[in-house]
């Protein structure tokens, strides 16, 4: 049987929250997870990936079929849920589809958002912590270090992660576009709605100073500013603190416009007319729109910044493209590495490179050695090619013994030794 990288799991494509949320692997129990995945018999090396959209295992092994098998069993195991309900939302990649969604995911061309960064940090983790318990060994080593190495690749040389696709992502994007800096900037929300928290969250990020947070249910504006290490004031008092904010968010549930163009003059007058920055996430709005006409004062409201998530999302959505090319092309390249782990090309490869060092040498030594009879220069070949074959048998023989129980590690071992790993997996 060949070798081969299997992925048994759920994901947001097939599974919704309420199946994958039953399947988590918390902290606590991840490590169980990878002792009982280590005793599971078709497996002969195991990942455990669990994220908030995925909990997904990553296995490699000879026997794909009775793998698929006990894997369903083992996240169906603990009551968490009925086998045949499980079964309704099951992804399986099998050999170069495994290889290519793991590749994609750890690009981030499998999230609900392309481009978002944290599922590289999540896989690594994932990684690091099947690495710790040893449930990896050398054919996952080797596919999760190279699906690191495409995540930076689709990084570097794509844009699929250079543009903000969200409103709240997108409003601090043409903040920093409207400032040099962010890292001297006030910012004062006014309303404490979940995306203008988003966006508060998005601002202090990236190096927005301070915050201010006015509310009319002052505990939640004491309970925002907490968490922000922020200033909360009472809501009728927000008047006094435009003056010192660079960017304004507006949230409220107000009728009417809670910020003119005669008070903005009028704040503007005393900021020396500095610019400001104003994002309007209110349905109906709460800045009047004609304080975009005042020179130094940027308004933008939800369709505004809907329709730059929306430009960046058709852009992020071009560069995806180069990104899958850049994917195809590593999957190529590790299922060539994969395929070479087989016992029987390695000790072919190893002879071929020993019988062309041997006949090189003999090549540069013979044209020396002019006096030796036909006779003498049959029993130097035979005496080289014999010491080759001493050379070459403790090897040999370890990597036959070794044809089921690692291995992978002594092939590996071999080729790298020996120095016969193709060029394009250096």
């Amino acid at each position: 049987m060949e070798r081969e990288v299997l992925i048994v799991g759920v994901n947001h494509r097939k599974a919704p929250v309420e199946i994958r949320e039953r399947l988590t692997f918390s902290d606590g129990l991840l490590e169980k997870g990878l002792r009982e995945l280590a005793t599971l018999r078709p497996v002969d090396e195991g990942v455990i990936v669990s994220t908030c959209n995925r909990v997904e295992v990553v296995v490699a092994t000879k026997d794909g079929d009775s793998a698929i098998e006990a894997l369903t069993e083992f996240l169906a195991s603990g009551e968490r849920i009925a086998r045949e309900q499980l079964s309704e939302h099951l992804s399986v990649y099998r050999g170069r589809e495994a290889v290519r969604h793991l590749f994609r995911v750890a690009a981030s061309l499998d999230s609900m958002v392309v481009g978002e960064p944290q599922i590289l940090g999540q896989l690594k983790d994932s990684y690091t912590h099947a690495a710790s318990a040893g449930s990896a060994g050398t054919v996952l080593h080797r596919c999760f270090h190279k699906s690191f190495s495409v995540a930076k690749r689709v990084r570097t040389e794509t844009g699929v992660a250079s543009k903000a696709v969200s409103v709240s992502a997108a409003a601090v994007e043409l903040a920093s576009k409207i400032f040099d800096r962010l890292e001297d900037k006030t910012a004062l929300l006014l309303g404490a709605g979940t995306m203008s928290e988003l966006a508060a969250r998005h601002l202090l990020a990236h190096g927005v100073r301070s915050l201010v947070v006015a509310n009319r249910t002052f505990d939640r504006a004491v309970e925002l500013a907490r968490e922000f290490h922020g200033t909360p004031v009472p809501f009728e008092d927000f008047p006094r603190y435009l003056q010192t904010a660079d960017v304004v968010i507006g949230s409220t549930a107000a009728d009417g416009y809670i910020l003119t163009p005669a008070r903005v003059q009028e704040v503007l007058r005393g900021r020396n007319y500095r610019p400001m920055f104003l994002i309007d996430l209110s349905v109906p709005r709460n800045f009047d729109p004609a304080i975009n006409d005042i020179d130094n004062v940027y308004l933008y409201d939800i369709d505004d910044l809907g329709g730059v998530a929306q430009v960046n999302r058709e852009e992020r959505s071009r560069e995806a493209e180069k990104a899958e090319a850049i994917v195809e092309a590593e999957v190529d390249a590790f299922w060539k590495w994969l395929r070479s782990l087989d016992a029987v090309p390695t000790i072919v490869a190893l002879r071929d490179k020993m019988e062309a060092i041997r006949k090189g040498e003999l090549e540069k030594t013979l044209p020396t050695l002019r006096d030796l009879s036909p006779r003498e220069r049959e029993a130097l070949e035979a005496m080289t090619a014999a010491i080759v074959n001493k050379i070459l048998h403790a090897p040999i023989t370890h990597l036959k013994q070794h044809q089921r129980e690692h291995e992978a590690f002594y092939v590996a071992a071999a080729r790298l030794l020996f120095d016969v790993e193709e060029a394009d997996d250096q």
